[in-house]
C-alpha cells in the first residue's frame, strides 16, 4: 500500500472544505478566494502551490484565523480534528493557535521578537497553554530542531542567529507543544539552497517522529516534489486541480500546472558552455516555447570592463580593553577577477560569504580598506565625490527588493527619468521619451509610466528597476540577489530579459545570487566566494560539471531537483553554521594558494 493509501483511511487532521474568502475594500467585497476544499491526514504533507496573487498565504492564514474581522468575509468550513474553527470565538481560539496547530513564517526575523531570547519566546509558548517550561525544556526543543550548542543559543537574541537557525527557532516554537498540524507558509524562499535543504529535510524528520499533517505553502515546484505527499495547485483562488505528488508531475491536467512544472529551473539544462534563456512556457497550453540559439556577446580583446584585484574590506566590532576593536569581520578578503564587455560573471554563495559586501564596495557605497576598483581602466578608488558621481554613469546597481528600491510616492516615470535628469544627460522632453523607450526595452507599455511601485506585482517592479539602471547606458551592472524573491515563472522572464539586454547592448553583468540552477543558466563565468574570499572561479560550464573545492559541491548537491520518485531521499545534510569570518584584531591572514585545474579554472587549496 502507498503512503498516500494508507493516510486515506484515517480521518483527517485538516479538512477545508468550500473555502471562500473577501476582503472589504473600499466598500465593496472582493472575493480572493473562491470555494477551495482539500484535506490533510496524519503524517501527511499537503502542498498548496501557485504563484504570488494565487491565494495559498491568504488561506493559511484563514486557517489561524489571523485575518482582521473587520475586513474578512470567510464562508465554507475549516474542521482541525473535527472542530469547526470559524465557529469559534477569539478566546477559544488562542487555545487552538500553538498547542493544536503551529504556524513557521517565511521571514523568521520579523517573526521573533527581538528584544527576548530564543529560549524564553519559546517558553513563552509553553507557558500560555500550561505546559511544562523553561529553560531546560527550550534546550530540549532547539537540539530537537538541530541547533547546535543549544545549552549556549537558549540565551542568544534572534538578531544574534543566522537566516537558517532563526528558521529552525520558529519551527522549535511551532512543535513546542506538539500540534496536529503544522502550516509552513514560504519557510524556505528566502534561504539559501544549502539551508533550504536542511529546513525542509528537518521537517520530514520530525514529521515522521511526530505524526502531524503538514500543510506546505510555496510558489516552487522543485520544493513541491522534496516534499509533497499531495499536491494542491491554485490560480487565481481557485483549485485547478489536486492529486498525488507523483501524478502532478507525470500527469498534470491544467496548462497552468505544466507551466509551473516547465518554469522550474534544472542543473545541467544549460548544455553548450553559454548564458542560455529559460524556456517560457505557452499558459494556453503549459507546452515549452523554443529557445532560439544565443550568440556569443564577450569581447575578449582590449581593456575589461571592470577588473578588481585583491580587494579588502573588514569591519571593526566593539571597543577592546585598550580601546582598539574587539574584533574584526573579514567581510572580503584578496577578492580578485575581471569582467569583459558583454559579459556575466556570477559571484555565488550562503548568506554571510561577503557576495553583496563585494557588490557594495565595488560601487564604493562602502569604502574597501584596499585593493583596485578599476572601471574601463580608470581606478574609482581615489576618485573625490563628484569625479565618482560621474563615474557611476558607467556603473549601476539592481537591488534584490524592487520595491524598496523604489519610493512609493513618486511615479516609476518619474523614478526612471532621474538619473537621467541628475547626470543632465537632457531635456525633461528628452528624459520623457528615453523612459518610453526603456520601458519597451523591458517589455513594458510606456502609459504605465504615470503609475505608482505599489501598482506592480514583483516582477514589473524588478523590470521597471532595471530600466533605471539603464537610463545611464551603463556598461557594468551590479545585479544583487535581483530574482531570488520572484516566482519562477517571473525569475525566468527577468532572466531572459537580462540576457537579451546584454545581446543588443554589450553590457557586462556581475550577478549576485545563491541559486545555482539560475547561476548556471545566466553565467559565462562563476566565483564561489566563502568565508569572504573566492575558493573557486572558472567558466561556469567547468564549475558545474567539474566541481573542485568541498564548498562548491556542497552548493551545488543542495539544488532540490523536481522528482517526486527523490521524496523519501535522506539527503547528507548538516546543522552547522556557516562559519564565522570574524577574527581577532591582530589576525593574519595566511597566503593561499590556487591550483589551475583547467584553463581559466582555479581553486584555492585547503586543508
Amino acid at each position: 500500500m502507498q503512503d498516500h493509501e494508507k493516510v486515506a483511511t484515517v480521518s483527517p487532521v485538516l479538512s477545508v472544505q468550500d473555502l471562500k474568502i473577501a476582503f472589504r475594500t473600499r466598500g465593496n467585497w472582493t472575493e480572493i478566494v473562491k470555494g477551495i476544499s482539500f484535506d490533510i491526514a496524519p503524517h501527511e504533507t499537503v502542498a498548496v502551490v501557485g504563484e504570488s496573487g494565487s491565494g495559498k498565504s491568504v488561506t493559511a492564514l484563514s486557517i489561524m484565523r489571523l485575518l482582521a474581522p473587520e475586513t474578512t468575509r470567510i464562508d465554507g468550513s475549516i474542521r482541525l480534528l473535527g472542530r469547526n474553527l470559524l465557529s469559534l470565538s477569539q478566546e477559544e481560539m488562542r487555545k487552538v493557535r500553538g498547542k493544536d496547530v503551529g504556524i513557521v513564517f517565511q521571514e523568521a526575523l520579523t517573526s521573533l521578537n527581538p528584544l527576548a531570547s530564543v529560549g524564553d519566546q519559546i517558553s513563552e509558548a509553553l507557558y500560555l497553554h500550561g505546559l511544562p517550561y523553561g529553560e531546560a525544556e527550550a534546550v530540549r526543543m532547539l537540539e530537537r530542531v538541530r541547533v547546535p550548542a543549544a545549552k549556549q543559543r537558549v540565551k542568544d537574541l534572534p538578531s544574534r542567529l543566522s537566516g537558517g537557525m532563526r528558521q529552525r527557532v520558529m519551527i522549535a516554537m511551532a512543535l513546542a507543544c506538539k500540534p496536529s498540524l503544522l502550516i509552513a507558509d514560504e519557510p524556505t524562499t528566502a534561504l539559501d539552497v544549502t539551508i533550504q535543504s536542511e529546513i525542509l529535510q528537518l521537517i520530514k524528520e520530525l514529521q515522521r517522529e511526530v505524526g502531524m499533517g503538514v500543510l506546505f505553502i510555496t510558489h516552487d515546484m522543485g520544493v513541491v516534489a522534496e516534499i509533497a505527499d499531495r499536491t494542491v495547485v491554485m490560480y487565481k483562488g481557485q483549485v485547478l486541480e489536486q492529486a498525488v505528488t507523483r501524478d502532478i508531475f507525470t500527469a498534470a491536467k491544467s496548462a497552468y500546472t505544466k507551466s509551473l512544472i516547465a518554469a522550474v529551473p534544472q542543473l545541467g539544462s544549460a548544455t553548450d558552455g553559454q548564458p542560455q534563456h529559460f524556456p517560457l512556457v505557452d499558459r494556453a497550453t503549459g507546452e515549452l516555447k523554443p529557445v532560439t540559439t544565443r550568440p556569443d556577446t564577450v569581447v575578449a580583446s582590449g581593456e575589461p570592463v571592470l577588473s578588481v584585484q585583491t580587494l579588502v574590506k573588514r569591519f571593526d566590532l566593539g571597543a577592546g580593553f585598550f580601546g582598539g576593536p574587539a574584533g574584526r569581520v573579514h567581510a572580503v578578503e584578496n577578492v580578485s577577477f575581471d569582467i569583459r564587455q558583454g559579459e556575466t560573471l556570477s559571484l555565488v554563495g550562503e548568506s554571510g560569504c561577503g557576495k553583496s559586501t563585494t557588490g557594495r564596495a565595488i560601487m564604493r557605497l562602502i569604502e574597501p580598506q584596499s585593493g583596485e576598483i578599476r572601471i574601463d581602466g580608470t581606478d574609482i578608488r581615489g576618485l573625490a565625490p563628484d569625479r565618482m558621481r560621474d563615474m557611476r554613469r558607467h556603473i549601476q546597481m539592481i537591488f534584490q527588493d524592487p520595491f524598496a528600491s523604489l519610493n512609493p510616492r513618486i511615479k516609476v516615470g518619474a523614478a526612471i527619468a532621474e538619473p537621467y535628469l541628475t547626470h543632465k544627460l537632457g531635456t525633461r522632453e528628452e528624459a520623457k521619451a528615453k523612459v518610453a523607450d526603456l520601458l519597451q526595452r523591458v517589455g513594458m507599455d510606456p502609459s504605465v509610466a504615470n503609475r505608482y511601485p505599489q501598482q506592480f506585482s514583483g516582477g514589473q517592479r524588478q523590470r521597471i528597476c532595471i530600466a533605471r539602471a539603464l537610463a545611464l547606458e551603463p556598461k557594468v551592472i551590479v545585479a544583487d540577489e535581483s530574482v531570488s524573491g520572484l516566482d519562477v515563472s517571473i525569475k525566468a522572464q527577468v532572466v531572459n530579459l537580462m540576457l537579451d539586454l546584454q545581446e543588443s547592448l554589450g553590457i557586462a553583468f556581475l550577478f549576485i545570487s545563491h541559486d545555482m540552477a539560475v547561476v548556471e543558466r545566466l553565467s559565462h563565468r562563476v566565483a564561489v566566494m566563502y568565508l569572504g574570499e573566492i575558493v573557486e572561479i572558472g567558466p561556469a560550464a567547468a564549475v558545474f560539471r567539474n566541481p573542485q573545492h568541498p564548498y562548491t559541491k556542497k552548493l551545488i548537491s543542495a539544488v532540490p531537483i523536481p522528482d517526486p520518485d527523490r521524496r523519501n531521499m535522506v539527503r547528507q545534510g548538516t546543522s552547522e553554521e556557516l562559519k564565522s569570518p570574524i577574527r581577532a584584531p591582530d589576525y593574519e591572514v595566511p597566503k593561499r594558494v590556487y591550483r589551475e585545474v583547467a584553463p581559466g579554472h582555479s581553486v584555492q587549496e585547503w586543508q
